[in-house]
């Protein structure tokens, strides 16, 4: 008979764990969390001094019941939930619906499941963190506060179903102010000129950009300019002033945090984070490999280090070494002891076993999984490499008083790059330079090549640099990157469209609400404020009710206010003098997923449904007709003809019934600014502000 349970969270774990610790041990799951605040409540009294009120979860009590049992005939219960805050305060909700005695309770956790590791994790038993159950449960509480108190408020003034979050509202704010900012952009122009020789004894021509005067880089604005620098030119001799020859390095990347697993995962592969996370969590928990039974093929999924154990390193240089030669191998680094521990009981995202290639597992391995595992084992194998080393050679030409430059750089040593090569470096200098140029070379001059550019809008977000501007603002933690972008495009408050996220008519109602009333709850430094706050509870500087008591008169305040002073948002069932030609009613308008449309209000009787079409009373630039305001599938708002599909006229940017007049063409609003939309032209008037302010 089994002496010593053990509690995972999911039962995907429980065969693999099972096997490793033999028939002594039994194995059980909890399904995750079993308890949690009541969802009909807040779950905490003011008056109560905010103690929680914490029940069982719906569903869970059958579970709880079979390992009530289990624990009692039990001589020892090792709680060996996931390793981190989330995972310790399962262990402590566990071990208080179990109601299990403290001198047979032990918590274990690895960070790998692995015969090794979860071995070792039995002789390094210990008592539950409470520090980390505080960090946790002051997380859910405040998530709990903003959740439960503010969400009515949008119910009211806005749509039911709706609701706000600690995280997410920041999130959907950061996507916000990114729209603002590419709306407002005015685009600029500038040129670029190379120069293109012929050098005495070679058969490529080289080609150089032009750089400016001795020590001073000139842009080139318009083509005044560049018609000025190239009368300057006319004439002019060529000669080479200075070539230099040199070396540089390329280090290895660092191996996966949970952050930049999921960044990599989109760029690469066009996983979206959840789905990237749902991958993940299958390659820790097990995999059947034949031959082998079920194996965790990676360590723990939620991390923000990118330290790797000891053991994980000598592996690592054994195999690099036996594979590739003892040249590529990375000599291990001293550690800076004073860096600061970031959850650092955990390692970064590695393959559990180095010497189990992508290629070994291949069959084992659904498609997705596969390509998972390849980027995490090539990543992790190239970080234990040297770096890559080129040979760099950069070339100044003299022309009159101008310089042109060009440069080139040739791989010599491919060190990581033999395993792991990024988007980046497959884009890196394609120029070739001719091997025997010196300073003494003769360059005939041939051809100008000159070209007309303007500046780029800041890029729209997409899932990846969503996550990354996340972190870099210490907003939310790894576990929270997935969830929350899943919810934000989930309540269709952002679009997302080809990998960009956009935000939604919705999105934009609720954004506007929570930074006139709520400005702190998507205030990002207060957001990251709160963040550090939980780091401190989990180290044991700050007492997790002080942060609580500081945080919830300010939004209960805030709430009541907003109640009171905010003005209801009607975005249904506004009539409109469009007559449903079914019925002849007056049909109104109603809000769906995608944005407003317009509905019979004799429903359900008669159920006829058209797009509406919200006229911005701008006529079309092309066939004069009524521009009309219109969502695409996703949600994203642009602006087209009523005539729509005769004709083909389409803005991104708000159109203006002010003509161009310079070129008479059609002009745009960006921020206060109208702006000509043919670029070439590139005229700006500034608007006056009560202007903006209809707008």
């Amino acid at each position: 008979m089994a002496k010593y349970l053990v509690i995972v969270e999911s039962p995907a774990k429980v065969k693999t764990i099972k096997k490793f610790l033999g028939s002594n041990y039994e194995v059980m799951a909890s399904n995750g969390h079993v308890r949690d605040l009541p969802k009909s409540q807040l779950g905490f009294s003011v008056e109560n001094d905010y103690e929680p009120k914490y029940i069982t979860i719906r569903g869970k009590g059958d579970i709880l019941a079979a390992l009530r049992k289990a624990a009692k005939k039990a001589d020892k219960v090792y709680l060996a939930t996931d390793p981190d805050r989330e995972g310790e305060a399962i262990s402590w909700h566990l071990s208080k619906a179990l109601k299990l005695d403290d001198k047979k309770m032990r918590r274990i956790t690895f960070n790998e499941i692995t015969k090794t590791a979860v071995k070792a994790s039995i002789k390094e038993a210990r008592e539950i963190d409470l520090k980390l159950v505080d960090a946790q449960q002051t997380r859910r509480m405040l998530d709990r506060m903003v959740g439960y108190r503010i969400s009515p408020v949008l119910w009211a003034k806005v749509k039911r179903g709706l609701s706000a979050g600690r995280v997410q509202s920041v999130a959907l704010r950061i996507i916000g102010d990114r729209e603002e900012e590419i709306n407002a952009f005015i685009p600029e122009e500038y040129w670029t000129l190379e120069a293109q020789f012929a050098v005495k004894g070679e058969k490529k021509p080289l080609i150089a950009k032009f750089y400016g005067k001795k020590g001073q880089r000139i842009n080139i604005h318009s083509k005044g300019e560049l018609d000025e620098i190239l009368k300057n030119l006319e004439g002019a001799s060529y000669e080479v002033d200075e070539v230099k020859k040199g070396e540089r390095t390329k280090k290895a990347p660092f191996p996966f945090t949970t952050s930049t697993l999921q960044q990599e995962a989109s760029k690469v592969l066009n996983f979206s984070t959840q789905k990237t996370m749902r991958l993940a969590q299958q390659l820790y928990e097990g995999i059947d490999i034949k031959g082998n039974g079920t194996v965790g093929v990676i360590t723990y999924l939620r991390t923000d280090s990118t330290r790797i154990s000891d053991e994980a390193q000598k592996a690592a240089q054994e195999y690099i070494t036996e594979q590739y030669g003892e040249e590529y191998t990375k000599v291990t680094e001293k550690k800076d002891s004073n860096k600061k521990k970031i959850q650092d009981a955990h390692e970064a995202i590695r393959p559990t076993d180095i010497t189990r290639t992508p290629i070994s597992l291949k069959e084992s391995l659904t498609r997705d999984q596969f390509r998972l595992y390849q980027l995490i084992w090539k990543r992790f194998t190239a970080s234990q490499m040297q770096p890559a080393k080129y040979e760099t050679i950069s070339v100044k030409i003299k022309g009159g008083e101008y310089y042109f430059t060009t440069s080139a750089s040739k791989l010599k040593f491919d060190g990581f790059m033999a395993v792991y090569v990024q988007e980046d470096d497959e884009k890196s200098d394609k120029t070739v330079l001719t091997k025997g140029l010196d300073e003494t070379s003769e360059l005939t001059f041939e051809k100008f090549n000159e070209q007309q550019h303007f500046t780029q809008p800041p890029a729209h977000y997409t899932e990846a640099t969503l996550v990354k501007t996340l972190e870099e603002l210490g907003i939310g933690r790894p576990s929270t990157y997935a969830p929350t972008i899943t919810t934000i495009i989930a309540r269709r408050y952002v679009a997302k469209e080809n990998k960009n996220l956009y935000m939604t008519e919705i999105g934009e109602v609720v954004n506007n609400i929570m930074k006139t009333s709520f400005p702190s709850i998507v205030d990002v430094h207060f957001t990251a404020t709160m963040e550090e706050l939980l780091d401190s509870i989990a180290e044991g500087l700050i007492e997790w009710k002080t942060v609580i008591r500081n945080f919830y008169p300010d939004l209960d305040e805030a709430v009541k206010t907003a109640e009171k002073e905010l003005e209801e948002v009607k975005i249904e069932d506004e009539v409109t003098d469009v007559i449903c030609e079914q019925c002849g009613r007056n049909m109104v308008i109603k809000y769906g997923p995608h944005g407003k449309f317009l509905a019979c209000p004799g429903f359900p009787e008669c159920r006829n449904t058209k797009p509406y079409l919200e006229k911005i009373g701008v006529p079309c630039p092309i066939c004069g007709k009524e521009v009309v305001m219109r969502r695409s599938k996703k949600g994203r708002r642009y602006y087209g003809c009523e005539n729509n599909p005769e004709c083909e006229f389409m803005s991104w940017q708000k159109p203006s019934k002010e003509k161009c007049p310079n070129c008479g063409g059609y002009m745009v609003e960006k921020g206060n600014k109208l702006v000509c939309a043919n670029e070439q032209c590139g005229f700006v008037k500034i608007q006056p502000k009560d202007k903006v302010e209809e707008a």
